[in-house]
């Protein structure tokens, strides 16, 4: 059987039994793709590819000076290929059993603090319709911490503005409810009331609470697109995407003395060890505290000590 096919039949097994995310998805089929390439030239199937042979194409990639956690990712996607045909019996054998990922140090992701936040929402043009969704999608990131897809595809019935919060449909379709600050619902019922009844809304968008010039649902894309150019304007130097939001949301609870557990539910993350990494973050500040102000860090004359 040919490559294409293979690789077609995983892609619909991930789409339909597994429910990951379409980003997921998109890498999974791509990484695989690649490994496609590699045993093509070759004239090797998936069924009689061999365990050497894909250490062969993982070393040809590493050569190429992948970072470390995208050659995590495409062996983590190569393993899950080939265990899904010795599951579905197109092998007789998974040659991608033994296979060890690279060594990847803590991710400690961008956060943004308070004043930095402010900075770039009021870096928004309010003075328009368009002004006035934009500020009320970053409030909704940053006030309850959304996945950039769960943003997007909020629904206005998915709103409960009598107890204040949102069922938001996460990844692997798990459905957690937010709770509202009554600050962001306040932003949120009044964009609904007075600026999104402005919009010429197209059939089967009407439920969708952000919605583009045209009347459909916003891209994820605009979303960065809208991100990037308001934190330019606002002259933050740090890489900021829709997903710098959420973890400033996270951490800003955190500092202020939530309870990890909670933070997980608000999250919607299914292990607390996804969550932990939040407290990497703060330990990160505390060690800048300690560096910058114990005096154990001084020497005999009182000078820091770098």
């Amino acid at each position: 059987m040919t490559w294409q096919t293979r690789i077609k039949d995983f892609e619909n097994y991930l789409k339909f039994e597994r429910n990951l995310s379409e980003s997921t998805l998109e890498n999974y089929v791509r990484d695989v793709g690649k490994l496609k390439e590699f045993a093509e030239n070759a004239n090797i199937s998936p069924e009689e590819i061999s365990h050497p042979q894909i250490q062969e194409f993982l070393f040809s990639l590493s050569k190429q000076i992948l970072a470390e956690r995208s050659q995590a990712r495409l062996v983590s996607s190569v393993k899950a290929f080939f265990k899904y045909l010795a599951e579905e019996e197109f092998r007789g054998d998974n040659p991608a059993a033994l296979l060890e990922s690279p060594k990847i140090g803590l991710h400690l992701p961008d956060t943004l603090n308070f004043n930095e936040i402010q900075n770039i929402i009021n870096a928004i043009d309010v003075s328009t319709d368009l002004g006035e969704r934009n500020f009320c999608m970053l409030e909704t990131l940053y006030g309850c911490g959304l996945r950039v897809s769960e943003l997007v595809n909020l629904k206005i019935s998915d709103i409960n503005f009598k107890e204040n919060y949102l069922k938001i449909h996460g990844k692997g379709s798990k459905v957690r409810f937010v709770p509202m600050a009554k600050y962001t619902a306040e932003i949120i019922y009044n964009y609904l009331t007075n600026v999104r009844i402005n919009y010429k809304i197209k059939k089967k968008y009407e439920d969708f609470v952000f919605l583009n010039s045209r009347g459909t649902s916003m891209s994820r894309v605009m979303v960065f697109i809208i991100i990037k150019e308001l934190s330019e304007k606002a002259g933050i130097g740090k890489k900021i995407s829709p997903h710098t939001f959420r973890h400033s949301f996270a951490t800003h609870l955190l500092q202020n003395g939530a309870d990890l557990r909670y933070i997980q539910e608000m999250l919607g993350h299914s292990s607390i060890t996804t969550t932990e990494i939040y407290t990497h973050l703060e330990n990160e500040e505390l060690r800048d505290v300690i560096l910058e102000y114990h005096p154990r860090n001084r020497g005999k004359s009182g000078h820091k000590m770098v």
